[in-house]
């Protein structure tokens, strides 16, 4: 939590640093995280809209659609094959039979895990498996993470800025420069440019 005033920058995380996390998790049956971390990046969803998916959404179609908590759009997303794995990996390793279940449910088994402790969860991860990050954690590190990846596989170029736009939910290029950093970064290269 915030205090009024005070300036929080969530950040991403870089991709080499991403995949270990998650190896990690899965190596030391962490199996909720695992998951958590992997979907969020891999599919780029808020909290709100992670915390509501069954197993069956990321395992029996090759597309899922779902409405978007804060946006109320309609939107599908397309499983990874990668991602596919992972959490068909854990739901082996975790004799999970109902398939219809919340992935993200509580220790009590009545509802989904709380935004405020996977944040709580993701500091202490992160300083667990010491993870450097150019600020701080929180469930915004996955769409960031996945917004870098793209631009950086892209060459940081315009088209994948347009559809990151759309993937976030945007309404310009601008915001979305400024949600994963870029601009800034941008900014920061011109003083690199400057040299004898």
């Amino acid at each position: 939590m915030s205090i009024k005033g005070q300036n929080t920058t969530t950040t991403y995380m870089e991709w080499n640093d991403f995949i270990s996390l998650i190896t990690r998790l899965e190596k030391d049956e962490n199996y909720k995280f695992c998951l958590l971390i992997s979907i969020g990046v891999f599919t780029g969803l808020r909290i709100s809209d992670l915390l509501t998916l069954t197993y069956s959404d990321l395992l029996n179609n090759e597309t899922f659609t779902l409405r978007e908590m804060k946006t109320k759009k309609q939107r599908s997303i397309k499983v990874n094959k990668d991602l596919k794995e992972i959490v068909s990996r854990i739901v082996s390793k975790s004799n999970i039979t109902n398939l219809n279940q919340l992935i993200f449910i509580n220790k009590y088994g009545t509802k989904s895990i709380d935004k405020s402790y996977v944040n709580v969860k993701l500091k202490e991860l992160v300083k667990k498996y010491r993870i450097k990050l150019d600020g701080n954690v929180s469930t915004h590190t996955f769409r960031k993470t996945l917004g870098r990846r793209v631009m950086e596989v892209n060459n940081y170029s315009n088209e994948s800025l347009v559809l990151l736009m759309e993937l976030f939910g945007h309404s310009s290029m601008s915001i979305t420069k400024r949600y994963l950093g870029i601009r800034e970064q941008e900014i920061h290269n011109v003083y690199d440019s400057l040299t004898f």
